[in-house]
Formats: C-alpha cells, sequence, structure tokens
C-alpha cells in the first residue's frame, strides 16, 4: 500500500481519495477510521443525565412535537439540534427518509415498498420501524445503493 499527501493551494476544503482495486477489510476500516475523526461529537439526554453515544449506533433521529430524539436499537434520546442542523453535520450514511426524519442506512435491514404512500423501514434487532415518504424515497434508495458498493 502506498501513501501520498498532496498540499494544494485555494482548496476549500480538504478531500481524502482512496485509490484500490478492490474494496475489501483494509479499505474499509481506513474508511471508517476517517470518517469517525471527521464525524461530529453530539451530546445525548435523558432526564438529566448526558450520553455520548456513537454515531453508528443511532438508527434514525425523529422529531416529537419541538423535541428531536435519536433512536438506538434499545432506547430513545433527545438531542439539542433541529433536524436541518443535523442534516448538515452528519456523515454520509444518514439521509432524510421524510419531513421530520433522518435515518442511518447502514441499519436498515428491509424496506416495504408502497408505490400509494409512504414505505415502511425495518432495523435489523429491533422493533423499531419509520416510514419513508414517497417524496425522499429516490434519495434514500440511491444512498442505501452507494453503502452496497
Amino acid at each position: 500500500m502506498k501513501l501520498r499527501i498532496e498540499v494544494t493551494d485555494g482548496s476549500l476544503e480538504d478531500e481524502i481519495i482512496i485509490r484500490c482495486s478492490r474494496v475489501d477489510d483494509t479499505v474499509q476500516k481506513l474508511q471508517a477510521y476517517i470518517l469517525s475523526m471527521s464525524a461530529p461529537k453530539l451530546t445525548f439526554y435523558k432526564g438529566a443525565q448526558e450520553f455520548y453515544i456513537p454515531l453508528e449506533e443511532i438508527l434514525f433521529f425523529e422529531t416529537d412535537g419541538e423535541q428531536i430524539y435519536a433512536h438506538t436499537v434499545n432506547d430513545a434520546f433527545r438531542v439539542k439540534r433541529r433536524l436541518y442542523e443535523l442534516e448538515e453535520i452528519l456523515p454520509h450514511s444518514f439521509a432524510r427518509a421524510a419531513k421530520g426524519t433522518i435515518v442511518n442506512t447502514a441499519h436498515i435491514y428491509a424496506i416495504n415498498r408502497n408505490l400509494t404512500s409512504s414505505s415502511q423501514i425495518k432495523f435489523a434487532g429491533t422493533h423499531k420501524q419509520i416510514y419513508v415518504s414517497r417524496h425522499y424515497y429516490s434519495g434514500l434508495k440511491e444512498k442505501i445503493n452507494e453503502r452496497r458498493k
């Protein structure tokens, strides 16, 4: 494996490119490590307690009235950010599923497609499920297909 760092003037944003003949375990670990280094650090709340949960464990974010909740397999935590703020800072694996929902595509187990209304998203290892609206379905499907490459 070769490593090369190029410094360019005038770049607005740093960019990391991984060139490989195939995506193997090493490349996936490298990608995960790089993404974890740049991932935002969010604080989650339940009552008076603060929790520091890795974003990889979050299944989805959803609104409930004025509050935003992050759902894991077994629990839900309040987040002190708006959905549009989360959408801007979350890693690429997160996508809007509905006006009030952002989903982590890495945890999607199945989608029960419904052509006339919202489609149901299921997650592995939990009873929790959400719905993806027809408006957001194609964008979500693109993200899922990117993940599978």
